[in-house]
């Protein structure tokens, strides 16, 4: 199991460390901090957006999850910094990710 290959199928897992157990963002086969083997361990479900700014009709927004990861979502609606939300869409395109939330 692959961290892009996932993301590509549309699932957003956390990767972590098999030796230390820390997060590893961003993804990667081995851990920044010990250098042990890294797996996708639980898929992410739900966030909190932490800023965000408007371009036209669409919102992007600054989503943590797991208080360590953090990424830019695009929201179709007026968000809060705060307000929790799920992701609706992921994967890659031209080899980077992205990711939409409700």
């Amino acid at each position: 199991m692959n961290f892009e290959s996932e993301l590509s199928q549309g699932d957003f897992y956390i990767p972590e460390c098999t030796e230390c157990m820390k997060i590893v963002w961003p993804p990667s086969e081995f851990c920044n901090h010990c250098f042990g083997e890294v797996l996708l361990k639980k898929k992410v479900i739900e966030g909190k957006i932490i800023e965000f700014s408007r371009q036209g009709d669409a919102y992007f927004c600054l989503v943590e999850f797991e208080k360590e990861i953090r990424v830019m979502a695009k929201i179709l609606k007026m968000p809060k910094i705060g307000q929790k939300v799920k992701i609706s869409e992921c994967g890659l395109i031209n080899r980077n990710y992205f990711f939409h939330v409700v």
